[in-house]
């Protein structure tokens, strides 16, 4: 486990594995990086590669609402976030450098504008699920300790027994911080290396945990993205303006950071507060979208919904795909449908600040199955979990990670810390992943979900890409469902397609004509609808307790 130390000529140019450190390198080019010790905040960056965008208008919409349909320019934008700093700074002296704002909203204009001005100042900004309960609500201000709490009026009576100021972002007040003429941000020197955000981990094994995330951390994924960019090909080819539509939740490290490339890369962002999925198809014709973000629910949708016909989709060209594994069925079934869309896939997770994985063009693209190589900056080891050694090529271990992109930690927790971080800076994943020789990721399951069945370890998603394969099902989740004999039993839960009666019995049949005999589906129910985070990871701990409380409704 040793650092790699003048070893390039035993790193493979095809799957980036160094056979003498075990480490697996990004192949991809390295960007010049801005020096870690200038003071740079990530607004102040982002501002920067905006203006030096040639496609940038000040004039140029930056965000557009699907539902209200106003529209932000660039210029507007930058002067409220401006305003707002100004304010701030002056209108609430416990919002100094350093203090932690969090922020309970839905998506709007109002987000972003706060989002960059307190990066600005130094101010560490913590999203949020505006639909957090009362206890949760709590124990993420324990882990945080924020001085003030923005959040919209509907919201406001979950807030009051905390006693912190609250700011609603849907005020007069809040609209008069941002009107301000001709002000300045207050000059903040904000280090790289502070904290920028805290994100909150999905919670899908275990309490939520707030991620602490550094300017550096998003300043060295853009500037991968904006090289990346730069020398693309496929940008010669575009058909206009980049016009973004974002369905993902802005408090979510996905949504947060793709916004973020978004406006530093002078793109037209229209905001859906609210997700339908017909409003979608409404907005990708009446905006002419180029690029969606999404998660692979939606993309199963898009190549199997009648109501796609209805629309103009000829601009799309793009979808960004991440949150969980895109399975090869249900990305080939996309493509019969939508042969010029480009669908590329990522990996990543909240304690890497976005993706350390994903494809680059068409041609990777096409690799189904595998969330692409390792992005730029990035190194890796496979581990074995019982041994603790590092494999090469084609052998299947835990992924661990190490980039500048990680975090500094979980906040409030250093025993959580701990057990994430091996030294030398390895972030440990708790996913079960293998390269090919050619370098492609794929992840085969989280660690703590597989089934063990008789001593043998059988994935979840392995079976679920299986059963969505089948014509009558529209979703699926496998679980562990204890057993006497076995310890534990592969169970599917099952939502048919309209019109279907597929039985348990055809569905665990055409597994098992499938699959070697420890993972076949031996339990099934069916349900209307799987519970999945905002990002599309299946919360298999709600059906593990739903299987396990009420046995006699299966």
């Amino acid at each position: 486990m040793a650092e790699m130390q003048n070893h390039h000529s035993s790193i493979d140019p095809r799957s980036g594995y160094c056979s003498s450190t075990q480490i697996y390198h990004n192949l991809r080019d390295n960007s010049s990086l801005p020096s870690p010790s200038i003071p740079l905040s990530l607004t102040d960056y982002a501002f920067s590669l905006l203006h030096s965008c040639p496609e940038f208008s000040p004039s140029s919409p930056v965000f557009i609402d699907a539902f209200s349909h106003l529209s932000l320019s660039y210029s507007t934008f930058i002067n409220r976030v401006h305003s707002l700093s100004y304010s701030l700074s002056f209108s609430y002296p416990s919002l100094s450098y350093s203090k932690v704002a969090l922020i309970l909203s839905p998506s709007s204009f109002h987000v972003p504008i706060l989002y960059f001005s307190l990066l600005s100042l130094g101010v560490v900004i913590s999203p949020a699920n505006p639909l957090s309960t009362q206890s949760e609500l709590t124990h993420i201000i324990q882990l945080a300790q924020p001085s003030v709490i923005f959040a919209v009026s509907s919201l406001s009576s979950k807030l009051t027994s905390f006693n912190l100021p609250v700011i609603l972002l849907d005020s007069p007040k809040f609209d008069n911080m941002m009107s301000r003429d001709r002000v300045s941000r207050p000059p903040v020197s904000v280090k790289q290396s502070d904290t920028a955000v805290i994100m909150y981990s999905s919670g899908t094994t275990g309490r939520v945990k707030g991620v602490e995330l550094t300017h550096r951390n998003f300043i060295v994924l853009l500037c991968g993205l904006r090289h990346q960019k730069l020398n693309s090909l496929e940008e010669e080819d575009k058909k206009g303006p980049a016009v973004s539509l974002f369905i993902l939740p802005l408090f979510h490290v996905f949504g947060f950071f793709m916004m973020l490339r978004a406006v530093s890369m002078a793109e037209t962002l229209v905001l859906m507060p609210k997700f339908d999925f017909e409003k979608m198809l409404q907005t990708i014709e009446k905006y002419r979208v180029t690029y969606v973000p999404v998660s692979p629910p939606l993309v199963l949708a898009l190549a199997n919904s009648d109501l796609v016909k209805k629309y103009d989709l000829s601009s799309l060209d793009f979808l960004g795909c991440g949150g969980a594994p895109l399975g090869k069925e249900v990305a080939q079934k996309f493509k019969t449908r939508f042969p010029n869309v480009e669908v590329a896939q990522g990996y990543g997770l909240t304690e890497t600040a976005g993706g350390v994985a994903s494809t680059v063009g068409p041609e990777e693209s096409e690799r189904y199955g595998s969330v692409g190589r390792l992005r730029e900056y990035t190194q890796a080891m496979i581990v074995d979990p019982s041994t603790g050694d590092a494999l090469p090529p084609g052998q299947k271990g835990e992924l661990w990670l190490r980039a500048p992109t990680i975090m500094k930690g979980y906040v409030g927790d250093k025993e959580a810390t701990a057990a994430t971080f091996y030294p030398d800076g390895w972030l440990k994943t708790g996913d079960l992943c293998y390269f090919d020789s050619d370098g492609y990721l794929y992840i085969v399951d989280r660690l703590k979900e597989l089934i063990k069945y008789k001593g043998y370890q059988v994935p979840p998603a392995e079976l679920e890409h299986l059963l969505l394969s089948h014509p009558e099902i529209a979703d699926a989740a496998v679980i562990p469902y204890p057993d006497e004999e076995a310890g534990q039993i592969p169970m599917a839960y099952i939502v048919r397609k309209p019109e279907s009666s597929i039985t348990a019995s055809q569905v665990m049949d055409f597994v098992a004509k499938q699959v070697s005999p420890y993972k076949r589906i031996r339990r099934v129910a069916f349900v209307n609808i799987i519970p999945k985070n905002p990002s599309g990871k299946i919360l298999r701990r709600e059906l593990v307790n739903q299987a396990t409380t009420s046995p006699s409704k299966l």
